[in-house]
């Protein structure tokens, strides 16, 4: 295996769109071999999986938040590889994240829908969860895979891709060192404490709204008008790689539920019944954030699925010729083609893609039809249908959600599966307690192949930047997403035998409560928020035909307030650094300095989130909660405003060597 001395620094061109005949090169020369998948990177690779599908899935129940495995993973791939003296271990690392980044989505996709049976009152068995788990994942990386070249490659510079920009900056600073390791680490340092304090100690409050003050309690109780934001260190990083741009649009969407929408639904709709939609007497007595949850939010969720059927019918030429390709390869006879392809541009086989993708579909048909999932052969075909359609369609939806925001809006995606699911269902004659299980585990197949698909594009853009062999991480997911399902699997039982999904000790499981919610009226014969879902749609195709970028918008619509605002004074400090300079050379310098502070914030938070997790499931509880409550939110400004300038300061502070 011949080696290659790395580069230190991404190139230049790593994160903007590229010129006429311009081309990337990664730091690992694609004319050279590297260590990639060895013992020592699967190995550590898979103990990182058990270890973080065991803390997402108790911290997904325990707040309904299922942290970034990949970024704190990266972290400790780099710490290993420098105390064991492992040289050029950029390649190992890559495989090592890649691996164990498959305990996040595997998590999302179980913990969303699974508990929703145990809440239902039901029950489910280990095999049934595992296999909903595992056959979701494969179906995941099998869907994704031909599109890896146009989100990647293609497309390079017009996505931000703010969790893969975050965690190459921690491989790549890390194997290097230098000025850019210690700007990352300072920077993970300042935001790891910081986020550590808000969270988890609560010296001030995570969120800062305009009911501190009297007049905005004043307005939020009578007119429904509320706006908050976020305080915490990572959601800034993240908002400042996501950039001025898709920041701004995605607030828009916000902005319009929640000043426009929110309210009009407070002052009119109480008693009302439009369309099949009826409204809460009580509605007028509610706040803000009760109406999003019960009302508003379900626009987000229909507009996130109309932007996706548009998205598909856009990129109906990419979805054509990616299967174009995978049909192709059966007639090539030519020995040797795989050899022609550059190493960091080589994909599994599309013959493998093709053969994996029939034999899984097989096997969600055997596991509905012999699992006692659901009554009969046809009703076994009708499920396997909504999986693979649904599954393969909205697999670029999920990419594209990821690619631009960091966030996969996967609970409104499988809401939408579990409400055309249950149609169908009942269509088909089955609905009950038999037919509530047989919906969310369809949903949770679905569920899980989106949460994975929107996954995996993140470390395969990692591996095009650093320049990895793209077959060798499709290859070795398959391992990571078996054990992850297991882990997700077991931990799900444990967790409902010690603490339950129900009741006052319970473990709260928002999103799995929410598909319950959904599911139970529709399969005793109840309805679907249509109108909602319609204004969201006609919201979506709006935003079409306007040219406005409507998935990032309808985001905005699901994703609540305080998580959005804090992207766009991060898109803005980032927009400010960049373009302070008559000298373009400097711009870019700022830029790339506030990319690496802002990957530490991220870094920093996605790691305190796992010691959160860990005190958390401990019982260790070091919240001052009346402190809290009686000062943070009228402090919390302060430290806020002293992180953005450092932020900006920081930054600014460059020159063009």
């Amino acid at each position: 295996m011949e080696e290659d001395k790395l580069t230190t620094q991404l190139p230049e061109n790593a994160y903007r769109k590229l010129k006429e005949g311009e081309e990337y090169t990664p730091l690992m020369s694609p004319k050279k071999k590297y260590r990639e998948a060895t013992a020592w990177s699967v190995i550590i690779g898979l103990l990182m999986t058990v270890i973080f599908s065991a803390a997402a899935a108790y911290l997904g129940l325990k707040v309904g938040q299922v942290f970034e495995a990949a970024i704190p993973i990266a972290i400790i791939a780099v710490g290993l590889s420098t105390a064991s003296k492992r040289r050029n271990a950029l390649g190992e690392n890559v495989i090592i994240q890649s691996i164990g980044a498959c305990s996040g989505v595997i998590v999302a996709g179980a913990v969303f829908t699974l508990p929703a049976i145990y809440i239902l009152g039901l029950d489910v068995s280990f095999v049934q969860m595992f296999m909903s788990s595992l056959l979701g994942g494969m179906l995941g990386i099998l869907f994704l895979i031909p599109f890896r070249k146009y989100f990647v490659k293609e497309q390079h510079g017009e996505y931000p891709f703010p969790e893969a920009t975050a965690t190459t900056q921690v491989l790549v600073s890390g194997e290097s060192g230098g000025k850019s390791f210690k700007t990352l680490l300072t920077a993970g340092l300042i935001g790891g404490i910081y986020d550590f304090i808000v969270s988890t100690v609560g010296a001030w409050t995570e969120t800062l709204s305009t009911t501190v003050m009297h007049w905005g309690q004043v307005v939020a109780d009578k007119a429904k008008l509320v706006l908050k934001i976020n305080t915490g260190a990572a959601v800034l990083g993240l908002g400042y790689i996501v950039g001025l741009k898709y920041a701004f649009i995605i607030c828009c969407g916000s902005l319009l539920v929640w000043l426009v929408l929110i309210p009009l639904m407070g002052a009119f709709c109480g008693g009302m019944d439009i369309l099949g939609m009826s409204f809460s007497d009580a509605i007028g007595l509610w706040s803000a954030d009760e109406i999003f949850r019960t009302y508003a939010r379900q626009i987000g969720i229909g507009g996130i699925a109309t932007a996706g059927i548009i998205g598909i019918i856009k990129q109906a030429g990419v979805i054509k010729s990616a299967v174009g390709l995978a049909v192709g390869e059966f007639s090539k006879k030519e020995k040797g083609s795989a050899a022609k392809v550059e190493r960091t541009q080589r994909d599994l086989s599309m013959k493998i893609v093709i053969f994996g993708i029939v034999i899984t579909l097989l096997a969600v048909f055997a596991f509905f039809a012999l699992g006692g999932i659901v009554n009969n052969v046809w009703q076994a075909l009708v499920g396997l249908l909504i999986v693979a359609v649904i599954s393969f369609l909205f697999t670029t939806v999920a990419a594209n959600a990821i690619a631009i925001v960091g966030t996969n809006p996967v609970s409104g995606m499988t809401i939408m599966t579990l409400i055309i699911t249950a149609l169908v269902l009942v269509a088909c004659g089955l609905k009950g307690n038999t037919g509530m299980v047989a919906a969310l585990l369809i949903g949770g197949v679905v569920c899980t192949a989106l949460s994975t698909a929107g996954g995996f594009i993140t470390d395969l853009k990692i591996g095009y930047w650093i320049g990895t062999t793209p077959a060798k991480q499709e290859g070795w997911k398959f391992l990571g997403v078996l054990v992850a399902a297991a882990t997700v699997a077991g931990v799900v039982i444990l967790l409902n035998k010690t603490y339950g999904f129900v009741g006052e000790e319970a473990l709260v499981a928002p999103q799995a409560n929410a598909m319950a919610a959904v599911i139970q009226p529709m399969m005793e014969g109840g309805s679907a928020p249509w109108l909602m879902y319609g204004l969201g749609a006609v919201i979506a195709i709006l935003l079409t035909i306007f040219k406005v970028p409507a998935l990032a918008f309808c985001l905005g619509m699901f994703i609540p307030i305080d998580l959005n605002l804090p992207l766009l004074v991060g898109g803005a400090i980032s927009w400010y650094v960049g373009s302070r300079s008559k000298d373009k050379a400097v711009n870019e310098a700022r830029q790339q300095k506030g990319t690496l502070i802002a990957s530490g914030f991220i870094a920093g938070g996605a790691l305190m989130g796992v010691v959160s997790a860990i005190l958390k499931f401990a019982n260790v509880d070091w919240f001052l909660s009346g402190w809290n409550a009686t000062w943070g939110e009228t402090i919390a400004i302060i430290p806020y405003l002293l992180i953005i300038i450092y932020m900006v300061c920081s930054s600014m502070k460059v020159d063009k060597e």
